[in-house]
Parts: structure tokens; sequence; C-alpha cells
């Protein structure tokens, strides 16, 4: 097997964790399986960088001496926010040369700036997907999932979510044996799947600020297979039905059905995902009903039926 050279990407104020995450991963596969990943590391001019939390990163090199790399990582950090041109110029010229792109957080937008997402599928920090949206129209933003593949370009969303991809990455170059040895290494899940969303239903949503609201949000998600008509959460705000539902949604920036929604599809994928239950029993505990409202539900919002959802992001049962 051809080592694959993995270039990190340099810059003053980048984030020093989607740096080091993903890099880690890489390093630990290359220490399992020696001889098949070259980690570098470049800024501009090959001098330090200064990342966001005040770390010192002394690089391998200046970006003009880099290899092509295999796998191109640009990380995120407050660096994104005014990039210097000349690193927009060189991830132009050079990122179309990689057999992998590859960006961390709002390291999408450096790769947005140098026109290399154009026509394409991509994420970024849940924060900052409006403003890559806007900046550039041309890009396909998807705000929910932690990582987005399409063709040689993948883009992941906040932080952490660059070892998800890391993880991912190296699953798809030396195995899931592999992969998993590393992520037990490094104490984090195999991988989550890639169209797992950025944040849970309770973070989706604004807290409210009034105690009875906020208890409800809190019932909800404890309850979701309970009466969760408008009705009957007005009853336990102690609001009419008319008065709860406008408030519900001035607070928290959804309608109350929208959250449940949320809540549902949120517990009926973590029992998907971490269980044995069978759909029919899932269905009932999430507050479906029946295994076709549930199919529904999974169909509508992920394009995929439970039981194959289940098949394609259910981790595999570690060998023995």
């Amino acid at each position: 097997m051809a080592q694959r050279t993995v270039l990190f990407v340099l810059f003053d104020d980048v984030q020093s964790l989607d740096v080091t995450g993903p890099l880690e991963v890489f390093a630990g596969a290359e220490q399992h399986t020696p001889g098949t990943y070259r980690i570098r590391t470049a800024s501009l001019d090959g001098r330090p960088v200064r990342t966001s939390g005040g770390l010192t990163v002394v690089p391998h090199q200046a970006l003009p001496d880099a290899p092509d790399p295999h796998t191109l990582v640009v990380p995120g950090g407050q660096g994104t926010r005014q990039p210097h041109p000349a690193l927009t110029d060189w991830l132009r010229e050079h990122g179309p040369r990689a057999e992998r792109l590859v960006s961390v957080c709002t390291g999408a937008i450096l790769l947005a700036a140098a026109g290399l997402l154009d026509g394409r599928r991509a994420t970024t920090h849940w924060a900052y997907c409006d403003k890559l949206a806007r900046d550039h129209p041309a890009v396909e933003v998807d705000p929910d999932p932690i990582y987005v593949r399409d063709g040689q370009v993948a883009t992941s969303a906040g932080v952490t979510s660059g070892i998800d991809l890391a993880l991912a990455l190296v699953e798809e170059d030396l195995g899931r044996d592999v992969a998993l040895a590393i992520a037990r290494h490094l104490v984090v899940f195999l991988r989550r799947p890639g169209n797992q969303a950025q944040f849970s239903a309770q973070l989706a949503a604004q807290t409210a600020q009034r105690e009875p609201l906020r208890e409800v949000q809190r019932w909800i998600t404890e309850h979701p297979d309970a009466d969760l008509t408008v009705e009957a959460l007005a009853a336990r705000a102690s609001l009419s039905p008319r008065h709860f539902a406008r408030a519900f949604q001035t607070e928290t920036g959804m309608t109350p059905g929208r959250y449940v929604d949320r809540v549902r599809l949120e517990h009926a994928r973590r029992l998907l995902e971490d269980t044995g239950d069978g759909v029919e029993e899932i269905s009932r505990a999430s507050g479906y009903g029946t295994p076709e409202a549930m199919r529904r539900a999974f169909v509508r919002t992920l394009g995929a039926a439970p039981a194959e959802y289940r098949r394609r992001f259910r981790p595999a049962p570690a060998a023995h």
C-alpha cells in the first residue's frame, strides 16, 4: 500500500483542535500500521502560527515547499474570517491536485473562498452555515450533518466532528479494525454517522425563558411516548392552547409540533443505533405508535426507512 501524505494547512488564529483532533487520528493509524500515512503541517511562510487558544504551533515547512498531498486538510478558526489572500490563492491552485480535500469547521469558508466548493454540497459549524450560504450561493450548504462527502471533497461541522470525519477516512483507507483501534485509544466513538445532526433537538431550539415552558421542553424529551398534543402540553404549562403555542414558538423559535417531531425522531434514531430493539417496539417508545408512522417520518426527514437507517448506521459488533 502506497504511503499517503496528509497535509494540514496552518495559519494564525487557527482552532487548535481542528488541527490536532484529525492529526491524532492519522498519526494513530500510522502507529498502528507503519508506512500508511506521512503527516505534514505547513504555514504560508513556514513560520510558527499562534492558535486562537494561545498555543504556538511550529509547522514542518512553508506551503510553497510542501509536497502535493493525497489528503489536504484545511482547519477552521477565527483566522478564516479574514484569510490572507495568498492562502486563498494557494488553495485555489493546489486544492484540486489533492485526491481528497478536507475541511474542518470553518475551514469550509476558506475552501469556498477559493472556489473549491462551487456546485458541491457542504457543511460547516452550525453557527456559520448561514454565512457560508449567503456569501457563496454556488455552494449547497447543508447545516444538519456532522460531515458531508461530495466526490473528492469532504467538509465537517464544528471542532470534534473533524475527528469523526478523519476516522471515516481511515476506515475507508485501512478498514474498520484499524479505525476501531484508534477510536478506542482516543476514547471516542468509532465514528458517528455523517448525517447525524450537529446538535440535538434541545440544542436546535432555544431554551424557553419562562420556567413552565422549560419544564414542558424537559417533559417532551423525557416522555416522547406521552400525549404531546398542544392541548396536553398547554395543560402542563397551565396556559390555554392558543397562548401556549404562541409563547412556545416565540421563546424557542419553533412550533410545539416541530419540536415534538424532532425529539421523537432523535429518540428513535438513538434506539436504532444503540439497541437491538425491534422497529415496532421503538416506534411505540418514541411516540409514533405504529411502525408505519415512524417509517413515514424517517423517509420524509432522512430519506431512509428505519430498517435501512439501522443497517447503514448502527455500529457493527466489536470482534472478540
